[in-house]
């Protein structure tokens, strides 16, 4: 049996869903910081990748080849801005156009985050280095825009159905 929304409840959670959608491509570019700052500490490998993911420290990378040290660190400085680009293209979208029920902006918050994270994500588990420590934090973000992402969409479907 299905009930009926009010305008109201719609509108409560589209903007619910587009909060958390926004939140989540906030948490995504503080992820990204932290990975930045990492690359220039003596950590230099990712959050979460120790010794048990690397055997080798910064130290060894760049006393084994400073080439190779600063290729990785560039790696680091170039992954973190793409982390942060895409969680900046989900926040604005999400509250600049997902908030006011803009469809394109729904779909386009939605699908850069999904190709990100198809394309990253495969490659951490063939050698060990998803680990929670490491990829903890996106899993966060990603179950934050999850509910997010249901609540703008039942909010838009709702008003949509409710327009026919």
């Amino acid at each position: 049996m299905s009930t009926i929304q009010t305008p109201h409840q719609q509108e409560s959670r589209l903007r619910t869903g587009a909060g958390l959608m926004t939140l989540a491509g906030l948490a995504f570019v503080g992820y990204a910081v932290i990975f930045l700052i990492m690359n220039f500490t003596d950590a230099f490998l990712e959050l979460g990748i120790g010794p048990e993911q690397v055997d080798k420290g910064k130290a060894e990378i760049e006393a084994f080849s400073p080439q190779l040290y600063h290729y990785i660190s560039h790696l680091h400085i170039a992954v973190s801005g793409f982390i942060a680009a895409t969680g900046l293209a989900v926040a604005g979208l999400s509250w600049f156009g997902v908030r006011r029920g803009e469809r394109w902006a729904f779909a386009t918050a939605v699908i850069v985050p999904v190709v990100g994270l198809a394309v990253a994500l495969p490659a951490h588990y063939p050698w060990g280095l998803a680990t929670l420590g490491h990829l903890g934090l996106i899993y966060l973000a990603v179950l934050i825009f999850l509910a997010g992402v249901v609540a703008a969409y039942t909010g838009m479907r709702s008003a949509a159905a409710s327009h026919h």
